[in-house]
């Protein structure tokens, strides 16, 4: 069934479908100027990505130490697809107006990680990573008709609770300047035979004043993935979702932080930092909530009915 499966998705990349819209070459075309540097003229496609992520269900990684690969992926000169970033605008709540939101950066640079944990000697299942955490720091605007270097690495292996977390660094640069950083955190579960340790005291929680209510629409996760190049399963439909242990599909993290920042009112020059609590099945009512102390805001996804949290985060201008 899953030698079937694979050889779909082989042929899905073939004839553009789960092709982002924005990865317009047919193959990886990155030549090597380093030993552990990669070097792309364009932003790879996802989907080439994906028949190695399911081979993953088939072939299983072999047991022994676990070492992230010591790379760095770089896009040397990245033009914005304008309509692309339109499209993605459109699904997300961000206004056309001219600027890049930093995170659209960080969405870009998925790509890049897909096929960090593909084409090299990732050691971890790629199917069953949990998203916990992500960070972006944005120094100043980014003009959609700057030319970038988008450049992503692998961060330090460090233990949790629930198995081995480790971080995705994602720069972007205008010629040397920096203007925008990203720190992607997933979490591998596995056995551990000792807690982390003591967890720290959690603070006092934000005052949150309620902002909006949204009815969030069960193809969500079919839009976002169009715009993404995300299609895990678990996002697109019911039935997809289910085999992966679901109910329902769920909402991307990421769409949920993007819906976030897209309601706020962003400095120019910021820090946002967000951490994923539990699922947003799709379709459900959520209430954002914000609360406002100097120059930082926090803010809150939850479910209306059950209270539950889906994204806690912060804001702060630098």
């Amino acid at each position: 069934m899953w030698s079937k499966l694979v050889g779909r998705l082989s042929t899905f990349s073939e004839i553009g479908v789960l092709v982002h819209p924005f990865f317009i070459q047919e193959s990886i075309n990155y030549k090597r100027l380093g030993m552990n540097t990669r070097h792309f003229s364009q932003l790879p496609k996802a989907a080439l990505a994906y028949p190695k992520v399911v081979q993953g269900l088939i072939f299983k990684k072999p047991k022994g130490s676990k070492i992230l690969p010591q790379v760095e992926y770089v896009v040397d000169a990245l033009e914005i697809d304008q309509n692309h970033l339109k499209a993605y605008n459109e699904v997300c709540g961000f206004q056309n107006n001219g600027f890049v939101p930093a995170i659209y950066l960080a969405v870009l640079s998925q790509s890049l990680q897909m096929h960090m944990m593909t084409a090299e000697a990732f050691p971890f299942p790629i199917l069953g990573l949990v998203h916990i955490r992500n960070q972006i720091k944005q120094t100043r605007p980014i003009g959609v008709t700057e030319k970038l270097t988008l450049s992503c690495k692998f961060g330090e292996l460090k233990p949790h609770d629930k198995g081995v977390q480790f971080d995705f660094i994602t720069t972007a640069k205008v010629g040397n300047e920096v203007v925008m950083e990203g720190l992607t955190t997933y979490l591998s579960r596995q056995k551990v035979e000792k807690r982390v340790g003591e967890k720290a005291k959690e603070e006092q929680a934000p005052s949150y004043v309620p902002k909006a209510q949204w009815d969030i629409l069960e193809n969500t996760g079919r839009r976002y993935a169009k715009v993404s190049g995300d299609f895990n399963l678990i996002h697109i439909h019911a039935i997809t979702a289910k085999a992966f242990g679901f109910k329902q599909a769920i909402a991307h993290g990421m769409w949920s932080k993007a819906k976030a920042l897209a309601n706020l009112e962003l400095p120019n020059a910021y820090e946002a930092d967000v951490w994923f609590k539990l699922p947003m099945f799709l379709p459900s009512k959520v209430e954002f909530l914000t609360a406002n102390a100097d120059k930082k805001t926090d803010f809150l996804i939850r479910n209306a009915k059950s209270q539950k949290p889906h994204v806690a985060g912060t804001v702060k201008a630098l």
